[in-house]
């Protein structure tokens, strides 16, 4: 059976709504919600009834019939950190999505309330896949060099799973069966090591951790930081460095990757010395990775944006290929990548997981 799910994925100003049936999209689009009105609510889980409204109006006007829908899926934003998997969504999960219990404010937050919202009119199930806090890190990945504190992974969970599900597919594998390197090239860079179907280190892009991005200044040494908190007047600015200002902002000005590569063509210097330095930084990370996996590593998967870009995959490719053969995919599959989560539990490949509201890892029980 070819079962029919509707993906729901917020972002800042915007909703992906996608329709599927199986593999099959039947319906996607981008809801763009009024900035002016989202500025109005003084919480994310406070533009619920606002957004959930603007979607139902782009998929009445799509003929859209929500009545043929099997189950219903939204982004796991809000929620403390779980092993990857499907999750269903539960009282608890909900209550720290509106919450927000991770400490992380982000719309991803609504995806699985909208989705609840759905799921409850129409009766159907409702579920969360990898959210942006699956932590399966070993014990090694997490310690740090001061007592008392540890590692925070922050990653593009969904899309760099769903890169390396889709290659394994493609080569006729199972995930579960390989090492990989995969990497999520976009706004934010996410590098992780994933072994036999779980991703047991990465770097943390929340926390200033990793090559640095379009809008992430990436790891930087602490006493440099130490400094710049010293003389800034306000520590809020440099904190935003980690997700807002640093990187191509903060060298250049705009985030705008197809912006920096045309500028760098044109002779700008200082453009290409940013653009050539994150590749650098990304080959980098790549290579820790492959020392993680003990160099037992069946590909290295390029995803995301910026992955468009043929210099880049060519000077990847060309440093690291020694280590695997790259493989590049283009873009993101995060509404292809929740409908075949919910797929693979519908059609028993998987066990839909039960979200108690304790993290997957904590000090205290550190093993």
């Amino acid at each position: 059976m070819a079962y029919r799910i509707l993906a729901i994925n917020p972002g800042s100003t915007s909703t992906k709504v996608g329709c599927f049936e199986g593999e099959r999209e039947l319906f996607t689009v981008n809801v763009s919600h009024d900035a002016e009105k989202l500025k109005e609510f003084p919480t994310i889980s406070s533009q619920l009834s606002y957004r959930k409204e603007t979607i139902l109006q782009a998929l009445e006007d799509a003929h859209m019939d929500l009545r043929t829908i099997d189950a219903f899926v939204g982004r796991g934003g809000g929620l403390m950190a779980v092993e990857g998997g499907t999750y269903i969504v539960n009282e608890t999960l909900l209550e720290h999505a509106v919450r927000g219990a991770n400490g992380v404010a982000h719309p991803a937050q609504l995806g699985s309330q909208i989705a609840n919202e759905f799921a409850l009119e129409f009766q159907k199930p409702c579920f969360v896949v990898n959210p942006p806090d699956t932590d399966e890190l070993t014990l090694y990945a997490r310690m740090t060099g001061i007592k008392g504190v540890y590692r925070n992974v922050h990653l593009h969970a969904l899309n760099l799973k769903e890169t390396a599900i889709r290659h394994s597919n493609s080569h006729g594998w199972r995930y579960e069966d390989k090492n990989y390197i995969v990497c999520h090239i976009g706004g934010g860079i996410s590098i992780s090591a994933h072994q036999k179907g779980r991703m047991i280190d990465g770097n943390d892009i929340v926390g200033g951790d990793g090559p640095m991005a379009p809008t992430r200044c990436g790891t930087v040494p602490v006493i440099e930081v130490e400094k710049l908190c010293g003389a800034a007047e306000d520590r809020r600015e440099v904190k935003s460095l980690c997700t807002k200002t640093g990187g191509f902002v903060s060298h250049l000005g705009t985030s705008d990757a197809l912006e920096v590569t045309r500028r760098a063509a044109e002779g700008d210097k200082e453009a290409e010395l940013v653009w050539n330095a994150m590749i650098y930084q990304i080959i980098r990370y790549i290579g820790a990775m492959a020392g993680v996996l003990q160099g037992d590593v069946d590909g290295i998967l390029l995803g995301g944006g910026i992955v468009h870009n043929k210099d880049l995959v060519e000077k990847i490719t060309e440093a690291c290929s020694w280590i695997a053969p790259v493989s590049a995919y283009p873009g993101e599959f995060e509404l292809e990548a929740m409908a075949a989560g919910v797929i693979r539990v519908l059609d028993g490949v998987e066990e839909g997981k039960i979200y108690t509201g304790e993290p997957v890892w904590s000090p205290e029980g550190r093993e």
